[in-house]
């Protein structure tokens, strides 16, 4: 039975752990959440830490953080940028985002206000193995309110490189490699990244998906509406029903984004922005930040201490290796930043792509790794009328401690210039970190240091 406070870490977002897990969270604990002496403390210099006064967009895959900032370029904004790697991950990083997922962004506009953005999946009314998703409507939300750019223009790269093909990265190559065996189980899945003797296909071989492509088509000409209704919501409804699932059209067509503002605590002299507690990320990062304010130390130790304190206070003893989930942010030159977290709540997510549409179907938060959603961790740090930092924990308590020791840093002086800088979660497989760190003149994006991500800095042409 769930404790009290782990039901209220699942309540608002309905997130219903189940007992299969596989990985404790118990027995040496300092080294799965990443920061204790038995983690890596060597990590190659990124090759884009030198701090440029431009766009930022960082993800835990390259193409989709190059993808963010084209869009920058292009003088999208922040928001063009999240948008635009969202999609863009949902065909290059599978594992981890995709159109059947749900999220959590937080957005600073140009005057400084921060807004959440809530658009996690639910489980239907009628149960069943597959998530009602809320990713596709809580990015055209957002675009809608804060994007520069026509819509079109963050959906294409996305649809182009399903259409027509895209390397295998590194960074999905390593996902392949430990999810092989969700990935057999699907013929859209083992046909796109298995090659003929059913092992994961090689880093750079070029794939693509081209019945993701037409519902990336439909998503770029018809907006959410293009997902949620017509021929693709129709097609995720016939096959969760054939598949002993439960998702209905009418529950795709009432998927609604929760807005509001984030809640602000005080560091020093910054504000940090984070999740509020109407949803179990919201509870379970100011549980972190709580219990952080309570340590009598600094560092490394008082961020073990303060996760383990948080885990045990929502009874959370142990949890799947891999949750399925991903961070990504960006900043641009009009002082917007948009940070976001999205799961697909388990590798792969239910592991079943809905047949004819491309989509991999999350998992149900009521599934096994149904805590995925409460460990996603966008943070918006400022200072003055500056933004100092986003960073973004994503896959477990040890991304969100991550994401939490890189804001404690820069708000105690020491603020992250190269990835090095950032205590990864390596320690910890597929549970990342990503920073976009700024000052008054310069930014510089930094990717988990333990991953296979990418930071990318966007020039923007401006005129007299």
């Amino acid at each position: 039975m769930l404790s009290k406070r782990l039901s209220a870490l699942l309540a608002a977002p309905l997130l219903l752990a189940g007992c299969n897990t596989v990985s404790a969270v118990g027995d040496n604990f300092a080294a799965a959440v990443g920061l204790a002496d038995e983690a890596p403390r060597s990590y190659a210099s990124s090759e884009v830490s030198e701090p440029t006064r431009a766009g930022m967009a960082v993800s835990d895959e390259p193409l989709a953080a190059r993808a963010g900032a084209s869009v920058l370029a292009s003088q999208g904004s922040a928001v063009d940028a999240v948008a635009a790697m969202f999609f863009t991950l949902s065909v290059t990083y599978p594992a981890s985002a995709g159109l059947g997922a749900g999220g959590i962004c937080l957005v600073r506009d140009a005057t400084g206000q921060v807004t959440e953005f809530d658009f996690l999946t639910r489980a239907p009314a009628r149960g069943g193995a597959y998530a009602v998703p809320g990713a596709v409507r809580g990015f055209a939300d957002m675009q809608k309110i804060h994007g520069a750019l026509p819509w079109q223009r963050v959906v294409a790269p996305a649809e182009a490189y399903a259409a027509t093909g895209f390397p295998i990265s590194q960074a999905l190559s390593a996902r392949l490699a430990a999810g092989q065996n969700v990935v057999r189980l699907d013929a859209a899945l083992a046909a796109e990244f298995l090659d003929e003797s059913g092992q994961p296909r090689a880093t750079g071989t070029e794939v693509r998906n081209p019945a993701l492509g037409l519902t990336l088509s439909q998503i770029r000409l018809g907006g959410a509406e293009g997902f949620y209704s017509g021929a693709v919501g129709a097609r995720i409804e016939a096959y969760s029903n054939a598949q002993g699932g439960a998702v209905t059209l009418d529950e795709l067509a009432a998927v609604r984004t929760q807005q509001g503002p984030a809640r602000a605590r005080n560091l020093g002299d910054m504000t940090v922005h984070q999740p509020g507690a109407r949803t179990g990320a919201g509870a379970f990062t100011a549980s972190l930040f709580d219990n952080l304010s309570r340590q009598r130390g600094a560092g490394e130790a008082s961020i073990i201490a303060a996760v383990r304190q948080s885990l045990a206070s929502f009874g959370v003893a142990s949890l799947p290796q891999d949750l399925g989930s991903t961070g990504f942010s960006a900043v641009d030159l009009n002082g917007q930043a948009a940070s976001c977290a999205v799961t697909l709540n388990g590798a792969f997510g239910s592991g079943r792509t809905a047949a004819g549409t491309g989509v991999v179907l999350a998992g149900s938060p009521r599934g096994p790794a149904g805590l995925a959603s409460a460990f996603l961790t966008p943070l918006i740090a400022t200072g003055g009328d500056n933004v100092t930092m986003t960073a973004t924990g994503a896959g477990g308590p040890n991304g969100t401690a991550a994401a939490a020791y890189a804001v404690l840093e820069a708000s105690r002086g020491r603020v992250p210039g190269k990835r090095g800088d950032l205590r990864s979660t390596g320690a910890a497989p597929f549970d990342t970190v990503n920073v976009i760190s700024c000052n008054a003149t310069a930014c510089v994006a930094l990717s988990d240091p333990a991953a296979h991500g990418l930071g990318a800095a966007a020039e923007v042409a401006t005129t007299q």
